[in-house]
């Protein structure tokens, strides 16, 4: 049936260089999506497919910061998938499907990058969101291995995977990709200086052979605790999350 008008918001990312129709009530991407994005080195004319889109925050996003990209979305739930296409217009294929079950069109093309923010939670863990739509973001139906199997498969040679996960998952997604994909890098996130990172970014190629790169944690907020409104982000996580800068593997 999808959203009532009334149900949505209209929401700006990077400094408001871009917006997104949202559900008011449901799963709303944040600052995952956005910092997924800037983690992706394209440059004009690759060609990008996002799995598990949802209303496609990640490739707007994405589409900003470098312009002239071949973008594609997969989305399993409909409501959502049609807010990515209202979001990301006619020239962005956004496919109704689950990503184990991928249209033959999809399954017969290559993407220069794939890149994907999974469900953090386990099935059975933790409290189900109330919203539906909430609780299939972010509690996983798929496993992660699968996710990253499927991402493997559609990658071009020299193609490359990027992923933000929590990073409690880390060790299982490590064993996913390490035997499919290699050039593993890896950039913690960390919410506060000294603190345990809570998620993880990665990216991984195809047929890569460079070794394991483990780089030091992006800290997200500047202080040891939250001491105003308006996000208290360090300035290297203002310029990437305000200022549609990239975040760098180096």
């Amino acid at each position: 049936m999808g959203f009532a008008e009334a149900d949505l918001t209209h929401d700006a990312f990077l400094g408001g260089r871009t917006h997104a129709f949202q559900p008011r009530h449901g799963y709303r991407a944040a600052t995952d999506p956005v910092l997924l994005a800037a983690a992706v080195e394209a440059v004009a004319s690759q060609s990008v497919l996002e799995l598990g889109c949802g209303v496609g925050v990640a490739s707007l996003c994405l589409a900003a910061r470098v312009p002239g990209l071949q973008l594609t979305g997969v989305e399993r739930q409909a409501d959502y998938a049609a807010l990515a296409r209202r979001n990301l217009g006619p020239n962005t294929p956004i496919f109704t499907a689950d990503l184990t079950d991928l249209p033959i069109e999809l399954r017969q093309r290559s993407f220069d990058h794939i890149i994907a923010n999974p469900p953090y939670y386990v099935t059975g863990g933790g409290t189900s969101a109330q919203d539906a739509g909430r609780e299939a973001a972010l509690r996983e139906d798929t496993p992660l291995d699968q996710w990253i199997d499927v991402a493997s498969r559609r990658l071009a040679p020299k193609g490359w995977l990027t992923m933000i996960q929590a990073a409690d998952r880390l060790p299982e997604m490590m064993a996913a990709i390490a035997p499919r994909l290699g050039s593993i890098t890896l950039r913690p996130l960390a919410g506060r200086d000294g603190r345990a990172a809570g998620r993880v970014l990665v990216k991984a190629r195809k047929g890569g052979r460079a070794p394991f790169v483990l780089l030091p944690p992006l800290v997200l907020h500047a202080g040891p605790a939250h001491g105003a409104d308006g996000g208290d982000f360090t300035p290297q996580a203002q310029a990437i999350l305000r200022n549609a800068e990239p975040l760098t593997w180096t």
